[in-house]
């Protein structure tokens, strides 16, 4: 007998599986979700997931053998974490607060994350900032009997460019492949909104989908204000727009609410961004749509316009998306600085696996591994998760992957443009203006609110707390955030990233 313990997620394909497994159809979403779990693993054990599409992590116990088995998805869409205690028990579960609640965790911090923290802003890579607690990472599943504990990867992203095909047969396979995926995000009977940017990715999410009404965020400044083209493209679909122009004290008004609950620190501005949007969309709907998973899949960031001019080079620095402070840097910032914890580590298992291929493919990679699972999409459950709101992100999808893995390079990036083959695509259903529009990234006018004395107290606060001496050179802290104030705006990001861990740090072993 395979009984559930933990599950999160929603199971693209599920009619398949119901048809393949024997389930009736007309049972509820969570029953039907757990009968397809405990029949997939019944019949086909831990190679369970190669017959499933779509978003989990979870835990089965099968009472026969006396065996825990744990999975998490293959791209790291939901978060699962398992911890060791000393007596030799598994604790487990889609939550850390789940874990750290239970008899026979030792609440430590474990320091040596806070130097991979000051560079990447999130955090990378099995550990955490729990010592001891280890996130089962994407691909992987984790098997517990007899006392033994194992961890194996059942997957991982592969890269097989194929030249013959033209920028249009593409562009054809990619909008069929969405227009796949749309029929599967949701039940007959679910309702949704759309998450709307000024972007092209939630652009054709939106456009693809049947949501009457879309999500956006806005600011009363203008230059980061992407509100009105949110709205003047569903204006151009015949849809609705509700848009949330946030304040600055709105904005600082979150922040140890986030870091609560996301459990670990993530110094990601537009988190905050993200989780009012959540909170304001789900006073209207419980579920809606996001266009995660396109930029890492089709070359979408501007920095992979410089790919061939990195080379080989990239093995030695790119660590991801984000890189905001150098070793010489953190070693005059932290107190505890260790020269052999490095976050090039954890990405060099990533250059081997795809040595011989080109450097944009490489970049991709890195960020499909690392980045989306330790950034985007925790973000995405954890906030999504407490506002009560169900976000399904139809373009994270392996069929949709499988497609960007046999992209060439020259379909992604060229000289003028990002995303060339995924922006055809979607032109298909977009006028050329959005389908092509330069890519903005989600900005936040943090940058600006940082330095006003009339939001930013609590951030002075903590960057001045006797307590963040046990972390910090505090006189080095203040020599950045002086220079931020005198005009280096370049330091915002350091300065963030501080203060959301100090933030964290509070909320968990402060109080």
């Amino acid at each position: 007998m395979t009984e559930i313990k933990d599950y999160r997620g929603h199971i693209r394909n599920h009619r398949a599986l119901c048809e393949e497994l024997g389930i009736p159809r007309g049972l509820s979403r969570g029953e039907r979700e757990q009968r397809i779990l405990i029949a997939a693993y019944e019949k086909w054990g831990s190679a369970m997931a190669d017959h499933m599409y779509g978003m989990f992590a979870f835990a089965l116990y099968d009472t026969e053998k006396d065996k825990l088995f744990c999975l998490r998805d293959h791209f790291g869409t939901k978060p699962f974490y398992y911890y060791l205690t000393e007596d030799g028990r598994l604790l487990y579960g889609t939550n850390i607060s789940k874990i750290i609640s239970q008899q026979g965790f030792k609440k430590e911090l474990n320091a040596d994350m806070l130097q991979i923290y000051m560079t990447l802003t999130y955090v990378a890579g099995e550990d955490t900032f729990f010592k001891g607690v280890k996130k089962l990472m994407p691909g992987c599943f984790l098997e517990f009997e007899g006392g033994k504990l194992t961890v194996t990867r059942y997957w991982k992203p592969e890269f097989r460019p194929d030249n013959e095909k033209s920028l249009e047969a593409w562009a054809d396979e990619i909008h069929e492949t969405v227009k796949l995926m749309m029929t599967e995000v949701k039940d007959p009977g679910e309702t949704a909104e759309s998450f709307l940017s000024g972007g092209v990715d939630s652009s054709y999410v939106f456009a693809m989908s049947d949501a009457e009404m879309s999500d956006s965020c806005g600011y009363e400044e203008e230059r980061f204000d992407e509100s009105p083209l949110a709205r003047k493209t569903a204006e151009l679909l015949g849809r609705k727009n509700s848009t949330a122009i946030i304040t600055p004290e709105q904005y600082f008004g979150v922040v140890h609410y986030v870091m609560k609950e996301m459990e670990q620190p993530l110094g990601d501005a537009s988190a905050i961004v993200f989780t009012i949007g959540c909170l304001e969309t789900a006073k209207h709907t419980k579920l809606c749509y996001s266009g995660e998973g396109a930029d890492e899949f089709f070359g979408g960031y501007n920095m992979y316009r410089n790919a061939e001019r990195y080379g080989e080079n990239l093995k030695t620095f790119y660590v991801g998306n984000t890189n905001i402070m150098k070793e010489e840097e953190k070693q005059r910032l932290l107190k505890h600085y260790d020269p052999s914890v490095l976050p090039i580590n954890l990405v060099k298992h990533i250059y081997e696996e795809t040595e011989g291929l080109d450097p944009l493919t490489k970049m991709s990679d890195v960020d499909i591994q690392i980045w989306l699972e330790g950034d985007i999409y925790l973000n995405v459950d954890k906030m999504s998760t407490a506002a009560g709101l169900e976000i399904r992100m139809p373009l994270t999808d392996r069929r949709v992957f499988d497609i960007a893995s046999r992209l060439p390079s020259k379909y992604k990036v060229n000289e003028e443009q990002n995303k060339v083959a995924f922006r055809t695509a979607a032109a298909k259903v977009l006028p050329e203006e959005i389908a092509f529009r330069k890519k903005l990234g989600f900005i936040v006018p943090i940058r600006i609110w940082l330095a006003d004395e009339r939001y930013n107290a609590d951030v002075r606060e903590k960057l001045t707390a006797d307590w963040a001496g046990e972390f910090f050179d505090l006189a080095v802290v203040k020599e950045i955030y002086d220079d931020y104030v005198g005009g280096n705006s370049d330091n915002w990001r350091k300065i963030w990233t501080i203060y959301t861990f100090l933030v964290w740090y509070e909320e968990y072993f402060r109080k």
